[in-house]
């Protein structure tokens, strides 16, 4: 009779867990910071960099990878 009871029991519990989930899911939330402002900050975020790595590629006059050919001069020979 025991192992009976047990499951009976255990079954209960289940079933009491299952009906608690379906109701939660059916309850709808109120939306928080991100699902407000999730995608805007994003993309903001996301066009802030591309705007700075743009400025910093064209307008602070680095030179990317300069070739050294033409301005290396080699030195004379001293043969003593």
């Amino acid at each position: 009779m025991f192992p009976l009871a047990r499951y009976t029991l255990s079954s209960l519990k289940i079933w009491r867990i299952q009906q608690i989930m379906t109701r939660q899911s059916h309850i709808k939330h109120s939306p928080d910071f991100h699902d407000k402002y999730g995608n805007t900050v994003l993309a903001l975020g996301t066009t802030f960099c591309v705007v700075t790595w743009v400025f910093l590629t064209t307008q602070m006059g680095i030179e990317w990878n300069p070739s050294p050919v033409g301005r290396v001069t080699p030195k004379e020979w001293n043969d003593q």
